[in-house]
């Protein structure tokens, strides 16, 4: 098997794993939230972290949905570079999501993970979608 292909299932696996680690915060985002809080918080302040929390999240998922589309669309599926990248990225943000909920991290520090390990992938994938439709490049 060339690295090419041996690339294909780890890099689904490792979006997969970042995927559920990012709905399971969704249901697990109580106590991030309380992490962010001062000792004697109103409602108004855990609401507006808990939004946005919420909204953090909700973007990584439309993300997911536009490297998803890449990758199942056959546009960055061979493309070992994108390959090599998303693996890197989802399996760094796999690891750091799971201290982010095990051990309660403040919300400010989603932030950090979401822009280096989803904003930076969907970011690739939409200059390959780009170049392959609407330039008519042939993927590399």
């Amino acid at each position: 098997m060339s690295a090419v292909n041996s690339l294909i299932p780890a890099r689904f696996l490792t979006i997969i794993s970042h995927l559920v680690i990012v709905i399971t915060i969704f249901w697990s985002r109580d106590n991030n939230v309380k992490a962010s809080l001062p000792l004697d918080y109103s409602q108004d302040q855990y609401d507006s972290e808990d939004t946005k929390l919420v909204v953090a999240l909700a973007v990584t998922l439309g993300l997911f949905a536009i490297e998803l589309a890449g990758f199942f669309s056959g546009v960055s599926m061979f493309n070992s570079s994108q390959g090599l990248l998303s693996l890197a990225v989802h399996c760094s943000a796999s690891v750091s999501l799971s201290f982010f909920v095990f051990e309660k991290w403040e919300c400010w520090t989603y932030w950090v993970i979401f822009a280096f390990c989803s904003v930076l992938p969907a970011f690739v994938e939409i200059i390959i979608f780009i170049a392959v439709f609407g330039l008519k490049k042939k993927p590399l």
